[in-house]
């Protein structure tokens, strides 16, 4: 195994993990930001006002994205197995 090929894997693999993760980080952080801003409006400064919404975006993100997300991994993993079978 070159180290070519070892980077090749390590740059698709950090690729993947922000394919990812990246729907989920940018709806939790674009309602935190709608949050603040309506904190900042109105000066309330309750705790559970910005952890409530963001857990809610984030599940119902998730419950949109899973099939995306799930895809990357299982077609990352695949690519991994296809390589393994090559070099064994």
């Amino acid at each position: 195994m070159s180290q070519a090929l070892v980077l090749d894997i390590l740059r698709e693999g950090f690729f993947t993990i922000i394919k990812v993760a990246l729907p989920i980080l940018l709806t939790s952080m674009t309602v935190g930001l709608a949050v603040s801003l309506l904190q900042a409006i109105t000066q309330v400064q309750e705790q559970t006002l910005t952890f409530v919404p963001k857990m809610i975006a984030v599940m119902l993100s998730l419950v949109l994205f899973g099939n995306y997300m799930l895809n990357q991994l299982v077609t990352f993993a695949n690519q991994l197995f296809r390589l393994i079978g090559q070099i064994g």
